[in-house]
């Protein structure tokens, strides 16, 4: 499908910068430019793909009102489809934003978000899951999250969803013919069978792509990591030595942290959004004391935990309620103070540990951080990530979908197990098969689009 109407919208981020670019799709994006762009040559005129130095002039007033390199992209070599035009103009705030007015009044509206995306899956440029992986390859945060992003957009997913449909496809219109046309009396048996070999043989496939889901949301989203324990045991500088900054202030004062400070780190190409808490204590202070709760709230929520145990103090009744705290959490126990002779009983942080790695650290002489990040990303992605990181499949939709088609490729197969008829077995292929065209959009709601896409961001 073709849209009637040109969209526009700024598709740099917000600030200063040395460009900025205002970007058109639509059938009118380059006569819209075209009315506005002084140079040597007429726009309507120039090939596509090319990029063309002028002035942008306002038609009221004649005057100029910034210099310009317009690129024009023809339809339908273009990412939605459509003419696209871009005006790359100086990076100011009122420079850009004054461009975009000038095009908006060339009978042209303001792009919603991620619309332009969602041109291009309309258009039938892209389908649904490498839309959604241009959102990803923005928000990357390693190199690894990029790898697997752009793998995913440049179909990798997309392949694998579609042989499985084509693969459950065939398997249905055999049905269809046996069903309709029986050569035999035994015509009912040796499709049952087919059916549950061929249903067996996608299950299994689906749990393969799934077994990458655990470290594929890792990649995509990180790991929320609350770095907790007792007031002044080093949880601050432990944050400082990760993100290689000194953001978090440090003094010998127990209580200094008053409120979660957070930043995001890459260990080993995992993303870590890092907790530095407030000491978890009973305290009078009222101010301390909501960090304390804010730090009990943080450790709920956290993927991951890191717990910082002091190497030259007894253990106390706080951090043992600490142990109690981490509960099921991935959790790795940080012993920091080496510096200081050995006072914590280790016999009883490794029973209270129940397994968890247990890394020394003296923060003071920075010593032990690189253990301890071996440590994060062993826990997580035990036999290192894999070179071909687009294997993994990453976005929660897909993998809660996979899941769904799973389930009803099991219940085909149960079915053919129990003897029932063909056609109910078929029922539940037939289902597994919708499913799996949710993920690249073949089989959507059109309010599920507008969700999706909404969660875009203005001008991509």
């Amino acid at each position: 499908m073709y849209y009637e109407d040109t969209i526009a919208a700024i598709s740099t981020p917000v600030g200063e910068g040395a460009i900025s670019i205002v970007r058109l799709s639509g059938p009118e994006a380059i006569q819209a430019v075209g009315h506005l762009f002084s140079g040597k040559k007429s726009l309507s005129e120039v090939p596509s793909h090319t990029i063309h130095y002028g002035k942008i002039v306002d038609p009221g007033t004649g005057r100029a009102v910034e210099e310009a390199m317009v690129s024009i992209m023809r339809k339908p070599r273009t990412f939605t489809r459509e003419d696209v035009v871009e005006i790359n103009c100086h990076g100011g705030l009122k420079s850009v934003n004054r461009v975009l007015e000038l095009v908006l009044d060339q009978n042209v509206r303001l792009a919603e978000p991620g619309e332009f995306t969602k041109r291009a899956f309309l258009n039938g440029r892209i389908d649904l899951s490498q839309a959604e992986a241009v959102m990803d390859l923005i928000r990357a945060k390693t190199d690894q999250a990029m790898d697997v992003a752009m793998g995913q957009m440049e179909g990798s997913l997309s392949e694998l969803v579609r042989k499985l449909r084509r693969q459950l496809l065939d398997t249905l219109a055999a049905v269809e013919v046996n069903i309709d046309y029986p050569e035999y009396d035994g015509a009912e048996v040796v499709t049952s069978q087919m059916l549950h070999d061929q249903s067996v043989a996608v299950g299994r496939r689906i749990d393969q792509i799934l077994s990458t889901a655990r470290q594929g949301k890792i990649l995509r989203e990180g790991l929320s990591t609350a770095i907790i324990g007792r007031p002044n045991v080093g949880k601050s500088s432990l944050l400082n030595h990760l993100i290689h900054e000194n953001k978090a202030i440090v003094t010998d004062i127990p209580g200094t942290t008053r409120d979660i400070i957070e930043d995001y780190v890459n260990i080993h190409g995992i993303p870590l959004k890092l907790i530095d808490t407030a000491g978890i204590r009973e305290t009078d202070d009222i101010v301390e004391k909501i960090g304390v709760e804010r730090s009990r709230t943080a450790l709920k929520k956290a993927d991951l935990v890191l717990l910082l145990i002091n190497y030259h103090d007894d253990l106390t009744d706080g951090d043992r309620a600490l142990f109690n705290l981490i509960g099921k959490t991935p959790a790795i126990i940080v012993l920091n103070k080496t510096d200081l002779s050995l006072t914590v009983s280790m016999d009883e942080v490794d029973k209270l540990a129940k397994g968890r790695p247990v890394v020394q650290t003296s923060l003071l002489n920075e010593e032990g951080v690189s253990e301890l990040e071996e440590s994060i990303a062993s826990l997580f992605f035990e036999h290192g990530i894999y070179q071909n990181e687009s294997a993994y499949v990453s976005n929660t939709r897909h993998i809660a979908l996979l899941k769904k088609a799973k389930s009803a490729i099991a219940d085909a197969v149960a079915a053919t197990d129990q003897g029932l008829p063909v056609d109910m077995a078929q029922i539940d292929v037939r289902r597994a098969w919708d499913i799996l065209g949710e993920i690249i959009g073949d089989t959507v709601s059109d309010s599920l689009i507008n969700e999706l896409f909404s969660k875009f961001c203005l001008g991509k």
